[in-house]
């Protein structure tokens, strides 16, 4: 052969210190390659290996040096970033290609080594056989992939943090909310720190933290990391940890998903290879040794990423060697020297640079090849996962693929907890307010128990998932807002302060929530109304005179005490002529009775004839039938039902008018609904703009409340309207003792209720998820039966107070009535009283000699009988002052009753008489002295034909009565006492003895 034979290629090696495993694996492929013939035919490789401190950039320089001057062709090396700078400068200065294989320190992930600088113009001789760091690119897209907003990110101690500062400024960009921290190498001490100094609501916080992490750091160190956290119960099923490494080997992952729980995503380097071994080991000319070629080799599962970057180095610097060999293009090196300063460089040390460039080779890393920048393009990550969960061991699947020319591919998606969440307490934050949330047992030293239809809603969601829940009052007891200072407070700061998992009440979804926090899907319809107190029946003792004015009744009044007094002074001016027998008197008192009894139209006693009186009368009984017929007509409508004051029947209703204040929570969601509303130009409402300037009166300190509960009793005390969610003020009218509310609202629900959690929270899709499961299968129509029944015993929609049964009076209404029939009876016995008093006092006194007299009733029949016995001629005549007094029977006498005549008590006298006269004895009377006592017995009597009187007493009881003027007595007791008479035998018959109709009762 034309060719000069060299029985030596040396090739140069120098590996950290860590790196035994790389030593071993290159003395292994440099054996492969000798015992090739089709390669290298009588050619052999000798190694010179050197092992450095990482760390000590001198003694890479200084031990390369002295692999020059043994007459080296290439350098092969496997060291961190600092080293490779120093031989980088090293190579390029002596032109001998240096084939650098980046290791990072303890396994950690990589970092972009620091380019090195070089004389402008001249070749790089530094080739980077493993590929750029992608690891920024790779786990920007996963992450975003899973739509997380907010994780931590672990690093362990030997990582270089300046390796993914481009990806913390992605992050940044997009609205992440990324922590960091660093893990020590004692993992046990730091756990346990952060259990020394954290406060029991700072733990909950961190450990809501560790549900989303991302892991940068060596297997081993996470393998310690991922085994404290799960023993300390720092984290749950339901966590979801990303690690990204190269560095992963199979053995490493299957340790991984044994110590791990929840799910734990892994993505790592691998290297597209067939499936069948003997495709795998033959590669072209070379046969690659099986026990790092087949993957059931033990050896093959735990080699390194650099082992294998190593095996096909030596590879390509051997088919390398073959070609040089082959184009007789060899330049034998004589040994160069580093120290001198006129050492010149290998004159054949850019030939050799070129044909490695310019060839590839197939190994354990699929294809090895350089671009002309000196990098390897091809990199392939595997993105490994396992599902939720909390059995460990649990299978492993590839979830995706990337490189840097295709991108992703395959399809990323945080995982449902599918129907389970055993294990996971969830701390839920919430804020009272009827039916949603209320508290149903408050027992001092134990933890409140609540009810109310969406405590219903998460127990449904908690049987179903199997999760438990801790819950409590927001601190302010509102739902929130965000403040002039960009933090938000109430339900919703607890939320986004990570002080909660899961914010639940009468929470309604807005865009402006919804960017701080998730949401679920709507469990219900929300609609805004208001609360309005119905036009109630009035509950009023005295309703009896509500039909009237007070002004009213006193101009009645004043009005019967008028015309009584005018009635009477124009009998007195006139007085009117009496029939004979009349008994009604013309005085002052009977007036005012008459015009009285007239008025509650019971009639009248006292007989008026002349003209003006009756036309007087006239028209007071006109004025009397029409103010009774008025008071009539109104006191039914005032006693079933009062008068409607405004007819409010939509919120269109409620903006028109201003009598009725109206107002809302401030700060609440209604609040800010109306606000932006009215405000913003381009969806102006003139309802909302209304609406708005009644609730912002004076700033919205007059008509708005700090909490729901102040406005539905300021419904219930005055006349104001609360406007709120429909569905909490149809609870509230529902469950009003009296019925006495009516809601109005919105036409079409605009929003719904939903229950907020932290955003980016892993509970959202599930949650939702079972939401729309209860919507389908009708619980959710059951649990609103619960809260809002239909057969409600109040009607929500009907502004009247309505009864169930009829319209019937109640005490109440008619109290008043009783009360001044009540009086009026006090008033007579008081009055009773007071004249038995005075008649006792006036008895006591002396008898007056002129005007005060009293009539002796004894002597006035002594004198009745002697009157009878002078005077027996039957031609004796009585004046027509006087009357002839026969006591007879009424029941006796039955014809008598026909002649029954009263004749008028005495011109201001108290005496009047009943007198049975027939008509053509009329005139036969004797006057009677009006100075008679008290207390008699008085008889006449009449023989059977001589019609003689007797004298007979009988006992009547004691009577006194007051005859100023004298005249004749009517007994003022009620029943007729009759006289009776005896026959006496023969006397003067006065014809009229035996006249059954003649007689006189006193």
């Amino acid at each position: 052969m034309g060719r000069k034979r060299e029985t030596k290629i040396t090739q140069g090696a120098i590996f950290d210190e860590s790196a035994r495993k790389d030593d071993e694996v290159f003395r292994l492929a440099v054996a492969d390659l000798n015992l090739n013939n089709e390669i290298l035919e009588t050619e052999k490789i000798t190694i010179s290996v050197e092992f450095v401190d990482g760390n000590n950039p001198f003694q890479a320089v200084q031990e390369a040096c002295e692999l020059m001057n043994r007459g080296i062709l290439a350098l092969v090396s496997s060291i961190g970033c600092m080293s490779a700078g120093s031989l980088q400068t090293l190579a390029n200065a002596m032109h001998i290609p240096h084939l650098f294989i980046q290791r990072s320190p303890a396994g950690t992930p990589r970092s972009v080594c620091q380019p090195t600088s070089r004389i402008p113009g001249s070749d790089d001789y530094t080739l980077m056989v493993r590929p750029p760091v992608y690891l920024n690119d790779v786990i920007m897209t996963v992450v975003s992939e899973y739509s997380w907003q907010k994780f931590i990110l672990f690093y362990d101690s030997d990582f270089d943090i300046r390796g993914i500062e481009d990806f913390l400024d992605r992050t940044s960009q997009q609205g992440m909310d990324v922590s960091l921290q660093k893990v020590e190498s004692n993992i046990n001490m730091m756990i346990t720190s952060l259990f020394r100094t954290m406060r029991v609501e700072e733990l909950h916080r961190y450990r809501d933290t560790l549900r989303r992490a991302v892991l940068f750091m060596s297997p081993a160190t996470a393998k310690a990391f991922i085994t404290e956290v799960v023993e300390t119960n720092l984290v749950a099923f339901d966590c979801h940890w990303i690690l990204i490494n190269e560095e992963i080997t199979d053995y490493d992952l299957q340790e991984l998903v044994l110590k791990s729980i929840g799910r734990l995503t892994v993505v790592r380097q691998t290297f597209p290879m067939p499936q069948n071994t003997t495709q795998r080991c033959v590669k072209h000319n070379h046969r690659i040794n099986t026990s790092l070629c087949d993957p059931k080799n033990p050896r093959s599962q735990q080699l390194e990423i650099s082992n294998r970057y190593i095996y096909d180095t030596v590879l390509l610097l051997a088919n390398t060697f073959h070609r040089k060999l082959e184009d007789r293009k060899w330049h034998s090196m004589a040994s160069l020297s580093c120290i001198r300063k006129n050492s010149k460089p290998w004159q054949g040390g850019k030939s050799m640079l070129d044909t490695v460039k310019k060839f590839g080779v197939s190994g354990l890393t699929s294809f090895l090849e350089f671009t002309e920048n000196g990098s390897n393009p091809n990199i392939f990550f595997e993105i490994l996962g396992t599902n939720y969960g909390e059995d460990r061991g649990r299978g492993v699947s590839r979830l995706a693929m990337w490189d840097p020319v295709h991108g992703l591919n395959g399809t990323l998606t945080d995982r449902k907890l599918e129907n389970n969440m055993r294990g996971v307490v969830l701390r839920v934050v919430t804020v009272l307010e009827e039916p949603f949330v209320m508290v149903s047992e408050n027992v001092l030293g134990k933890p409140k128990k609540y009810q109310g239809f969406s405590i219903d809603v998460l127990d449904a969601l908690s049987n179903y998932l199997g999760f438990k829940y801790e819950i409590y009052v927001a601190p302010d007891h509102k739902y929130g807002s965000m403040q002039a200072d960009g933090q938000w407070n109430g339900l919703m700061g607890e939320l986004v302060f990570k002080r909660a998992d899961v914010g639940l009440s009468a929470l309604t979804i807005t865009p402006e929530r919804e960017s701080v926090v998730d949401f679920t899907t709507r469990y219900m319809d929300y609609s805004v109304g208001v609360l309005l107190r119905k036009a109630e029946r009035t509950v009023d003792m005295f309703a009896c005179l509500a039909p009237f004015d007070l002004s009213l009744w006193a101009c009645i009044a004043g009005t019967v005490l008028l015309i009584g007094i005018l009635v009477y002074l124009l009998n007195w001016l006139n007085p009117p002529r009496l029939p004979m027998g009349s008994v009604s008197s013309t005085t002052l008192y009977n007036s005012m009775w008459f015009v009285y009894g007239s008025f509650v139209q019971q009639g009248g006693e006292v007989p008026y004839t002349t003209l003006a009186t009756r036309m007087m009368m006239g028209f007071w009984w006109m004025f009397a039938l029409i103010v009774i017929s008025s008071y009539t007509a109104n006191l039914a409508a005032f006693l079933t039902i009062s008068r409607i004051e405004n007819s409010i029947q939509s919120l269109q209703d409620l903006s028109k008018q201003i009598e009725l204040p109206y107002g809302t929570v401030l700060d609440s969601a209604v609040y800010d609904q109306v606000r932006s509303k009215a405000m913003n130009p381009f969806e102006r409402d003139p309802m909302y703009s209304q609406m708005w300037r009644m609730m912002n009166r004076t700033g919205g300190g007059e008509n708005n409340v700090e909490e729901s509960k102040d406005g539905i009793r300021k419904v219930k005390s005055g006349r104001f309207g609360f406007v709120w969610d429909t569905a909490v003020l149809e609870y509230v009218a529902n469950n009003d003792e009296d019925c006495s509310f009516y809601t109005v609202s919105s036409s079409a629900p605009d929003r719904g209720y939903g229950i907020a959690m932290q955003h980016g929270s892993p509970y959202r899709d599930i949650f939702s998820q079972r939401i729309l499961e209860l919507q389908q299968n009708g619980d959710m129509d059951i649990l609103k039966l619960k809260w809002w029944p239909k057969d409600s015993p109040c009607d929500l929609y009907s502004s009247v107070q309505t009864r169930q049964h009829g319209n019937a009076l109640d005490i109440h209404s008619f109290a008043g009535v009783f009360c001044v029939l009540a009086a009026g009876v006090v008033l007579s016995c008081l009055i009773a009283m007071v004249e038995s008093w005075w008649s006792r006092r006036k008895g006591s006194r002396v008898p007056s000699k002129e005007d005060d007299k009293e009539i002796d009733l004894e002597h006035l029949h002594r004198r009745v009988n002697s009157l009878c016995t002078e005077d027996e001629s039957p031609h004796k005549q009585f004046s027509t002052s006087s009357v002839d007094l026969t006591p007879l029977d009424m029941d006796a006498l039955p014809a008598a009753r026909q002649a029954l005549e009263q004749i008028s008590d005495f011109r201001n006298t108290h005496i009047t008489t009943t007198t049975f006269i027939p008509e053509q004895i009329q005139t036969l009377s004797r006057s009677l002295s009006a100075k008679a006592a008290a207390g008699f017995s008085a008889g006449f009597g009449s023989g059977g034909g001589g019609g003689v009187l007797q004298d007979h007493r009988t006992g009547v009881g004691p009577f006194r009565q007051r005859a100023p003027n004298g005249g004749f007595f009517r007994s003022p007791i009620k029943t007729m006492s009759s006289i009776p008479y005896q026959p006496t035998g023969p006397g003067p018959n006065f014809g009229y003895g035996n006249d059954p109709d003649r007689g006189t009762s006193i």
